[in-house]
């Protein structure tokens, strides 16, 4: 499915509204196209969420949460936007379409050049003013902000995967083997572009691109969140645990009792406990 270097630093040409000047945060949520890297437009949103009502501080000084939604998700999706409004509780927030999802351009890779979408997504938040910057990733989303912590190091200041693979091609279970379907049948695309309106690229990864489970130890020192439920459907609890054996002593793991999978089985508790432990990481 790759086209070119997935590694390559994503570009904004999208400014913040036009009422203020970069490096100022809007107090007003903004929606904008964003131009990838490779040249693909990304819906955004961004949410001044606390920045709102702290009047004390200055904008910059609270965090913006960048949320990586999960295959087939969006950033009008109810889950999605169930995040957004917990996390707007520590700070600001941008969430976006991947590529192939939503009103977003393009096809998905499934996680190899969506690393790209979140670059570009990351570098619309930095210039909103705010000096920190927390990824959060959930299933695919999860996958691809930890390969992006790891190609761009400096971009992010705090790292969790929720829900994270952490090896390519894994079919385990059957929402994997399902899933498998959809991406590399002709009549599973079918079903995923009218069905689910998910655009997938019909290209095999060429070459296979960085996995999860190779990228955590790269992300060192940026602190790194894993959270994984022992009921999740779709990745059984020795990815997570693979990911932290990965990590070593510079990741964290949450083994959530209960929880299935991703932004649908993340409670508004968990949510809040990610929100504080970005706060609290991120500088």
């Amino acid at each position: 499915m790759s086209t070119g270097p997935a590694g390559h630093v994503a570009r904004s040409t999208v400014r913040p509204h036009s009422e203020t000047t970069r490096g100022t945060p809007v107090r007003t949520r903004t929606r904008a196209f964003l131009r990838t890297s490779d040249g693909v437009a990304i819906d955004a949103v961004y949410d001044p969420g606390a920045v709102v009502y702290d009047t004390s501080r200055s904008p910059a000084d609270h965090p913006v949460f960048v949320v990586a939604h999960g295959f087939t998700g969006a950033v009008d999706r109810p889950h999605v936007r169930r995040v957004a409004r917990t996390f707007a509780r520590y700070g600001a927030v941008v969430t976006f379409s991947f590529r192939g999802h939503g009103a977003s351009g393009g096809r998905s890779t499934v996680g190899d050049r969506e690393v790209l979408d979140l670059a570009a997504a990351v570098e619309w938040a930095r210039e909103f003013g705010h000096a920190r910057v927390g990824t959060v990733g959930f299933s695919m989303g999860g996958s691809v902000a930890l390969r992006h912590a790891a190609l761009h190091p400096r971009q992010t200041d705090a790292v969790v995967s929720v829900s994270a693979p952490a090896r390519w091609y894994y079919r385990g279970t059957a929402p994997m083997r399902r899933l498998h379907w959809l991406v590399t049948r002709p009549e599973g695309r079918v079903v995923s572009r009218y069905g689910l309106r998910t655009r997938i690229h019909h290209r095999d990864w060429d070459p296979v691109p960085l996995s999860p489970v190779e990228a955590v130890p790269r992300i060192a020192p940026t602190p790194l969140l894993i959270v994984h439920g022992d009921a999740d459907g779709y990745f059984p609890v020795d990815h997570p645990r693979m990911l932290a054996a990965a990590a070593a002593d510079q990741g964290e793991l949450w083994l959530e009792p209960g929880m299935g999978h991703a932004e649908n089985a993340a409670s508004d508790e968990l949510l809040g406990r990610i929100g504080e432990w970005v706060v609290g990481r991120a500088g």
